[in-house]
């Protein structure tokens, strides 16, 4: 589940794209609460098929209900910068990446240096970048698979992002991958 702050209004109309530049992703279930969606003046609650989806959105791991995931990144992060990191600073970063004149930033790379768990755009449609495999996304799961393959391609994953993934860091991806 994602947080961008609140998108929506009292009537559950979504207004906005995002509200903050901390943009989450958690877990769905943690400590037994529960969250009426899209409450008025709460968060918009987002949801993704994925953790690999959300890392292409531009989200990073929350802090409190995904701490392990949160501190991998963290680390993960401050070895590809050099220096230390925090919510904030990679926050900024990340927006930075994702988001240019209130339009979604991407950039052109070559499909053998993407790493696995990033999104890539072909032919308009978005595929999950996974082992020797592309997979088409949809919101209800990966619906086609085809090989890896060469070229250049347009990559959706914000580029600070897909450093912490080509460090190492592996999401969790929805079984349909498989």
């Amino acid at each position: 589940m994602g947080n961008r702050g609140i998108l929506h209004d009292d009537e559950r109309r979504i207004v906005r794209a995002f509200q903050v530049k901390r943009w989450i992703a958690c877990v769905l279930e943690f400590r037994g609460r529960h969250r009426e969606v899209m409450t008025p003046h709460r968060y918009t609650e987002l949801f993704f098929l994925d953790e690999g989806t959300a890392l292409g959105a531009g989200h990073r791991p929350c802090a409190e209900c995904r701490r392990a995931d949160y501190n991998r990144f963290l680390r993960l992060w401050e070895a590809w910068s050099g220096a230390p990191a925090s919510a904030d600073v990679m926050d900024a970063r990340l927006h930075a990446d994702r988001i240019e004149r209130k339009r979604k930033k991407t950039y052109r790379e070559e499909l053998v240096r993407v790493p696995d768990g990033a999104y890539v755009a072909l032919d308009g449609q978005a595929w999950l970048v996974w082992d020797s495999n592309l997979f088409a996304w949809s919101d209800s799961g990966y619906v086609r698979r085809r090989p890896r393959g060469r070229g250049d391609v347009e990559v959706l994953t914000p580029r600070s992002a897909v450093a912490i993934l080509a460090a190492g860091y592996r999401p969790a991806i929805h079984p349909s991958a498989d």
